[in-house]
């Protein structure tokens, strides 16, 4: 569901501006630094886009008789956040799959919702569990599985300094039963193996 917008730009761009001068950096003496008070403010309009942006509207169509018990499973989907607590990225790829109910969704809106909650202050497991509702409420599944793999800039640009990769996994419906975990694929391994691409 989508924040009421509250975006402010000029507070942004001004808030920006402070920060640097409060970290004592001279934009008078480091002419690279005047234009980054904007250039922030357009990429925090950008990257937190999913705060305003409304609900993706998800094309399903009717589930043929024939697929029976079939598993739909999209892999490898890159995503971008930004850690709630330190606002710095952390970055991975995504298996999401469901067993249909009634209804099969186009497979471009499995991507699209994960880029929809992606794009704003997050954590990870949050994340994952609202992509996961918002696939219950669009298709009433029998069962959804969120499976997010990602490395945080957090602990290893500070803190403990240490690269490592995070796996969540949230599952619902059928799909949180023990019997399917075997047949449910594993996140992708390390990002740098396939860098995500914007």
């Amino acid at each position: 569901m989508a924040h009421a917008s509250s975006f402010d730009p000029k507070a942004v761009e001004r808030t920006m501006a402070e920060l640097i001068r409060a970290l004592g950096l001279d934009p008078g003496s480091e002419p690279e630094l005047v234009d980054t008070p904007a250039r922030v403010t357009a990429m925090y309009a950008e990257i937190f886009s999913g705060l305003s942006a409304p609900d993706p509207d998800l094309a399903t169509f009717p589930r043929p008789a024939s697929t029976g018990e079939d598993l739909v499973v999209v892999r490898d989907i890159p995503f971008y956040s930004l850690c709630v607590h330190h606002f710095v990225p952390f970055f991975g790829r995504a298996t999401i799959a469901y067993l249909p109910g009634e209804s099969l969704i186009g497979i471009s809106g499995l991507p699209r919702v994960l880029e929809h909650y992606a794009r704003r202050p997050q954590l990870q497991e949050r994340l994952g569990a609202e992509v996961a509702e918002h696939l219950n409420r669009a298709l009433e599944p029998r069962g959804v599985a969120v499976i997010l793999a990602a490395r945080h800039l957090c602990m290893e640009m500070r803190g403990i300094r240490k690269p490592g990769l995070v796996e969540t996994r949230t599952l619902r419906g059928t799909l949180a039963d023990p019997a399917w975990a075997g047949v449910l694929p594993a996140a992708s391994g390390d990002p740098d193996a396939h860098p995500p691409h914007p």
